[in-house]
């Protein structure tokens, strides 16, 4: 859903933390795997050195962005062609997600990086093609199976953002025939992010995010064991 007033407060936490990891990780050749309408172009600009945006044939938006037509499962690319890889809120309408994850570790160089941000607590949404919610366990378990490392996985929200924000969009499920014309529901909005906002600065319960930021490297080689030495 489209930045708005019904949902600025995750955007601007989100925004937040993706422009530090940004700013700290993105380099070279950076793949945005579904990426869209390329929201975070402007925010990426100033650390890659190209910004190619992948998305399907028919991508969910109308006015997307994209630069080459593949699936995350099948990415028209060497291996290792990417310094950097992005992937914002796309991981749970893939079918597949492991198979796409291991896409992502081909097309990215050895020592490159990733950033995905997936979703723990949401409502169905892009129905049908809406699929999983992960915990930070399962994300830890799935990014090591395929062979990367983990640099963090980090919880954006507590429980008062994710409760929060689950209520207003339940009140605009009544912003329509009279009310629509009103600024009620609009106002109340806004009056409960900000204050769930403050709020979980106070108590942020990390076990209720809406949405975990996780960062993974590809190894630059391969770590020697027992039975390598064999």
């Amino acid at each position: 859903m489209a930045k708005n007033l019904r949902n600025f407060i995750i955007y601007r936490i989100a925004d937040r933390e993706l422009a530090t990891r940004a700013k700290l990780y993105l380099r070279g050749k950076l793949i945005d795997i579904g990426c869209g309408t390329k929201p975070y172009q402007e925010m990426f600009e100033p650390y890659v050195d190209e910004h190619i945006g992948l998305d399907r044939e028919q991508p969910f938006n109308s006015t997307a962005r994209v630069d080459l037509i593949g699936t995350a499962y099948e990415i028209p690319a060497e291996d290792a062609s990417f310094d950097s890889a992005v992937s914002t809120a796309a991981l749970e309408h893939l079918a597949e997600p492991e198979m796409a994850i291991k896409e992502c570790y081909r097309v990215l160089k050895p020592g490159g990086i990733a950033i995905y941000t997936v979703p723990l607590f949401w409502q169905v949404h892009s129905a049908p093609w809406d699929y999983y919610r992960f915990t930070k366990y399962g994300l830890k378990y799935i990014f090591e199976k395929t062979g990367f490392e983990i640099i963090e996985i980090n919880a954006l929200s507590g429980f008062w953002v994710t409760f929060g924000q689950m209520f207003v969009y339940y009140l605009y499920r009544f912003h329509r025939g009279p009310l629509r014309w009103t600024k009620v529901i609009p106002i109340l909005g806004i009056i409960i992010q900000w204050l769930v906002y403050a709020l979980d600065r106070l108590d942020k319960a990390e076990d209720w995010t809406w949405m975990y930021l996780i960062v993974v490297r590809k190894p630059e080689g391969i770590k020697l064991d027992a039975d390598n030495l064999n």
